[in-house]
């Protein structure tokens, strides 16, 4: 977000028109032949962000491009003027009207501008080769007096990154070697400090020794966790090193080791000449490639030993823990490189992680952790259970409000899921409660990602415990919003902290008699469904408000299609007839959030049809539950989209053909059901008690006693009489007060439409109950075949009696 001055001057520089533009290019073009003082840097500034402003490319005069580019190699120019003109030139890229190259830099630090202008000309000319090309000509001459080389790392990371092919076998030796030594060979003193002061004198500028984050003297190699008032140019080159030093490494081998690297190191995986050839590797002449990853491997060695010392600042502190994550990774690409680095590292990591399970903040390094003895058990033979349970169980519990660990936790779940073997994919599974805190706490950005991971963690023994998690998400995002406010003090809170609102929540959060029921929505494990569902709604019932419990509630529609999805793929018939009870029991059991219960029943009354599909003897096995159901007209109006698709199904699947335990009994009990049930609510008046019934409701009911009548046919005289009763009442004044006048019209088109199939039975349980053959494409493409051709006949029987139909 902008503040209001700066959206002026942004809404200043985009108005700006090309006649306009031309004269302050006229302008800046007299400065930089004149002047390169405060009022060019003014200049360009304002000329920076009239060009960054714009989505659409601005056209600068011709001269002003030539200048910009020409005052950017200018020896003599102050550096605030060359990065400016820089910005400039890389926002027009890409541009036929550039002549830039690197061999105009009179420096290095010019010719990492000039490079970065290049680089970002798309390589249509084969910028990325030429800059490339040119920092190892620099690179190959440099004497160790010679010029810089910090300012051209950066950019020849960016060329290996954006084109790893343009380098030569020679050249890729040659970066090996220099890394070599600015990662082993750095200065362990202290540089020079600036010279020049009034109070400076020979002693106060003597260089000190290089110290360690807690302030001890470095005993070892200098890394990029020592520490030190001033910085020699050495050490800043090792910085620059390290972290480019992992891409490097994956340099030509993204996968793997390169052909040259394996040679037979295949073979001697897991055995013992692996584990002796490393011990000899120092005294062996290895290659660049290899000197490199023995010198990368004892750098990462250092920076794990360095990462267990207690900072000073919090800043080395944080510097300790995103050092320890990437001496990680880089073990890990080392150790798949080349297997013997393996059993030197094993050790090494496995006290580490005994010593993460007790350091806080170094959360974000058992990710990377888990990665590598997921990359790495096997072939070490080591049980890493330890690390996954950390990873699966505390970090969800603890560090759920965490976004970033949020989102790396799923995402490391989901990339590596095809590498869980059954016991550690049994461990995920069993862990989707304490996963689910990371996608109530942050729902916005992880709904995606826990769409993908949803078919991986439920099976047939966890679908029903996962439904019930599902809809009482909301609930889990109120309870850990409790959980971490009540372990706060009441002056840590922030105002708009709901629970300052509602004391009587914490209250019940830390109530002896609530504990059962908190201490299960906030599970580790899973351990089956809850009970008391009403009371918990109850009682955190006044954080419904709070916006992060409405944002999650916003993402379970989402989610729960997805569990659907994934469910419908291995359900079998018990398992469908259970998900089809609890669709109908929990969707009167819902947290009382806005708008969020007529999110999820949309949802349910889908996907109660579709369990009913895959499975349709599931309305005659629960024909005294669905009776019941449709027995009650408050159900009606608390979930009428529930309802709806209750009555669909009993219409469209209890019948013989779909079960051969339906009989003329369950029939004619559902009837009469259905009967009382459309009788009542289109008899009694609209009152607040008793809210009009909506005419979906309507016509699927007179649908369903259609239906059912045609299968049996001694009820065809009650729904014919109903009928037309429906459709006088549709048609007479009293319906203006229940229904408007749309529905009303569609009410009475249906009842037509249902008495005239009615008035030929073997029609009419024809279209109502297809055959299995009636159902293939066919019958509806093909005007020839049997179902359209019934269609047509009816019409055209039924038309010669429509003059004596009233309205």
């Amino acid at each position: 977000m902008f503040t209001a001055a700066a959206e002026s001057l942004l809404h200043q520089a985009r108005e700006i028109q090309d006649e306009e533009l031309q004269g302050f290019c006229s302008r800046i073009i007299k400065l930089l032949r004149e002047d390169l003082g405060p009022a060019a840097v003014d200049a360009l500034q304002r000329l920076f962000l009239i060009v960054w402003a714009t989505k659409y490319p601005r056209r600068l005069d011709k001269t002003c491009v030539d200048l910009l580019q020409a005052t950017l190699c200018l020896p003599t120019c102050p550096e605030q003027l060359q990065v400016l003109c820089a910005a400039i030139l890389r926002e027009m890229s890409p541009s036929d009207s550039l002549t830039l190259s690197c061999d105009r830099a009179p420096n290095t630090r010019q010719m990492s501008l000039v490079a970065s202008v290049l680089l970002a000309q798309g390589d249509r000319r084969q910028e990325v080769r030429s800059v490339g090309q040119r920092i190892f000509t620099v690179l190959e001459s440099r004497q160790p007096e010679g010029p810089s080389l910090r300012h051209l790392l950066p950019v020849l990371s960016k060329v290996v990154g954006l084109a790893p092919g343009t380098l030569q076998e020679d050249q890729t030796d040659l970066l090996s070697k220099r890394l070599v030594d600015w990662l082993r060979h750095a200065s362990v003193q202290q540089g020079l400090p600036h010279s020049g002061g009034f109070f400076s004198t020979p002693r106060a500028r003597q260089p000190g020794p290089i110290t360690e984050v807690d302030g001890a003297v470095a005993s070892d190699f200098f890394t990029v966790l020592s520490t030190g008032q001033h910085f020699t140019e050495d050490q800043w080159l090792n910085v620059q090193a390290f972290s480019m030093l992992r891409a490097w490494l994956l340099h030509k081998s993204p996968e793997g080791p390169s052909t040259l690297d394996t040679d037979d190191k295949s073979e001697l995986e897991g055995s013992t000449l692996s584990v002796l050839s490393a011990a000899s590797t120092a005294t062996r002449l290895l290659p660049p490639r290899e000197r490199l990853r023995e010198a990368a491997f004892e750098y990462c060695q250092r920076l794990i030993e360095q990462s267990n010392r207690r900072a000073l600042r919090k800043g080395d502190a944080d510097l300790q823990k995103a050092c320890l994550v990437e001496a990680i990774l880089i073990l890990d690409v080392l150790c798949r490189q080349d297997p013997s680095f393996l059993y030197r590292t094993l050790s090494c990591l496995k006290a580490l992680h005994t010593r993460l399970g007790t350091d806080p903040g170094s959360e974000r390094a058992v990710l990377p952790l888990a990665q590598f003895f997921l990359n790495h058990g096997e072939a070490a033979a080591v049980g890493s259970e330890a690390i996954y349970q950390h990873l699966l169980t505390r970090l969800p519990s603890e560090h759920f409000h965490n976004p970033m660990l949020a989102f790396e936790v799923i995402r490391f779940c989901r990339d590596n899921l095809p590498l869980f073997d059954l016991h550690l994919l049994g461990i995920l599974k069993s862990s989707f409660p304490n996963l689910f805190k990371f996608l109530a706490w942050n729902s916005p950005p992880l709904t995606s990602e826990f769409v993908g991971l949803l078919p991986a963690l439920v099976d047939a023994g966890t679908a029903v415990e996962m439904l019930h998690t599902l809809l009482d998400l909301p609930c889990l995002t109120a309870a850990l919003h409790l959980q971490l406010r009540s372990s706060s003090s009441p002056s840590e809170r922030p105002l708009w902290d709901a629970s300052l609102r509602t004391p009587s929540c914490l209250e019940a959060f830390r109530d002896p008699q609530c504990q059962g029921l908190f201490q299960h929505l906030l599970r580790t494990k899973a351990s089956g469904s809850a009970q008391r569902l009403t009371l918990l709604h109850q009682l955190l019932q006044p954080m419904a408000s709070c916006a992060r419990v409405a944002q999650c509630a916003e993402a379970v529609p989402a989610l729960l299609q997805a569990f659907f999805s994934a469910v419908i793929q291995f359900a079998d018939r018990a398992l469908t007839t259970q998900l089809a009870l609890l669709l109908l029991e929990r969707s009167d059991s819902l947290y009382q959030v806005p708008q969020y219960e007529a999110r999820v029943h949309r949802v349910l009354s889908s996907q109660f049809l579709a369990l009913c599909q895959r499975n349709p003897s599931l309305v005659v096995e629960l024909a005294r539950e669905l009776l019941e159901f449709v027995g009650s007209v408050s159900n009606i109006h608390s979930r009428a989209g529930v309802f709806t698709s209750v009555v669909w199904a009993i219409g469209e699947y209890l019948s013989v053909t779909c079960d051969r335990r339906c009989t003329v009994e369950q029939i004619n009990k559902f009837f009469e059901a259905l009967e009382a049930l459309l009788f009542e609510v289109t008899q009694s008046r609209p009152s607040a008690d008793q809210p009009r019934c909506p005419p979906q409701v309507v016509t699927v009911l007179m649908t369903t006693l259609t239906k059912l009548a045609s299968r049996s046919q001694d009820l065809i005289p009650r729904v014919s009489l109903f009928l037309s009763k429906m459709r006088t009442l549709a048609q007479g004044p009293a319906s203006s007060s229940t229904h408007s006048e749309e529905d009303a019209e569609a009410i009475r088109i249906r009842a037509t439409e249902l008495l005239n199939l009615l008035k030929m039975p073997s029609v009419a349980q024809f279209v109502f109950t297809p055959s299995a053959e009636v159902c293939h494409p066919r019958y509806h493409r093909d005007t020839n075949t049997s179902l359209p051709l019934a269609l047509r006949m009816v019409s055209r029987l039924v038309e010669k009696e429509s003059s004596l139909l009233p309205g």
